[in-house]
């Protein structure tokens, strides 16, 4: 099981609603070592540091639920006055209009003594806010409750959003979980039987 801290990845860019922000990725010359494309796959959860104003507050737990693509050579059909490669010397801004956003979808938080909550944050995440991925060690603790059973009490939270990848999203977090927990790898077998039934269901009705 990886214990060490997982890799940065980002920061905070903008926000859709308290609990469902945008993280940008890394790109080239804003952090060493950049991030690799797993590191912000479709269902991986990540730490978002949090600030009171006055002192660090801890950390909102999310999942990466979306990727969106920002080029600004879409659609422009003109011809290139400067090779890519001449970009990175003369017009270095226009290369930082490319770039790669993740959807985060905040589960919970861990505040400064290491207390471990889940459902709606109280804290909201600030821009330009770290972003970093989770060790396995830091989501099973995020998901082992005082007496050490495995706890979703953020699924209500996320089986509420419109999104229509919150389906296969659920369907990740239980694949994940499975492999992290092999003792509770029965009820969760349940829970994701129950879940791809309703996926399958609920566009037909």
């Amino acid at each position: 099981m990886d214990t060490q801290p997982g890799p940065r990845i980002g920061k905070i860019v903008s926000s859709n609603s308290h609990i469902d922000y945008v993280c940008q990725v890394y790109g080239p010359r804003e952090y060493d070592p950049l991030p690799a494309p797993d590191d912000y796959a479709f269902g991986s959860f990540v730490a978002i540091q949090a600030d009171d104003g006055r002192a660090p507050a801890g950390r909102l737990v999310g999942v990466i639920y979306n990727t969106l693509l920002v080029n600004p050579d879409y659609g422009n059909l003109g011809p290139r006055l400067s090779p890519r490669q001449d970009l990175t010397v003369f017009s270095p801004d226009y290369l930082s209009e490319t770039a790669t956003l993740v959807g985060v979808m905040a589960l919970g938080w861990i505040d400064a003594a290491g207390q471990v909550s889940q459902g709606a944050p109280a804290l909201a995440a600030t821009i330009n806010a770290p972003v970093r991925r989770l060790s396995d060690k830091e989501v099973c603790d995020f998901h082992r409750g005082a007496d050490g059973r495995l706890r979703l009490h953020y699924l209500p939270l996320l089986m509420a959003q419109s999104d229509p990848l919150i389906a296969p999203l659920l369907l990740t977090i239980v694949d994940r979980l499975r492999d992290l927990f092999p003792d509770q790898r029965q009820r969760l077998a349940v829970m994701r039987n129950n879940l791809a039934w309703k996926q399958v269901v609920r566009p037909a009705g």
